[in-house]
């Protein structure tokens, strides 16, 4: 069985799932990255609701800085929109991702916004 980078990803983010589930009290902070954008979303699991979202798709401030820069534009933003929502700590969900790079720029410029986790 030939093992590409998409089904290492996967199988990496079911054992993280498994463990990590989002609360009413202390949702999931979810991070999806493609080649040229990062997204970030705040979930209620037992809803299946979700509380905040943020990109740096068509986001003005995220344009013309580098992807890192971008990342931590989107996790400020998250932490803004999220501590308006009543959410002040969160589980991160690094959703497969090493958690470095622009998944670890979003995670600390959302903690420098205020959020917990």
């Amino acid at each position: 069985m030939a093992f590409s980078k998409l089904n290492r990803r996967a199988k990496i983010k079911r054992r993280i799932r498994k463990k990590i589930s989002g609360t009413s009290k202390v949702p999931r902070l979810s991070v999806y990255r493609s080649n040229k954008q990062i997204y970030a979303q705040i979930i209620d699991d037992t809803k299946g609701v979700t509380l905040a979202s943020a990109s740096s798709y068509k986001n003005k401030a995220a344009d013309s800085v580098s992807k890192v820069d971008q990342a931590a534009v989107v996790g400020k933003e998250l932490a803004v929109k999220a501590l308006k929502a009543g959410v002040e700590s969160v589980v991160f969900d690094r959703n497969g991702y090493l958690y470095h790079g622009r998944v670890k720029s979003l995670a600390d410029s959302a903690r420098e916004g205020g959020l917990k986790f």
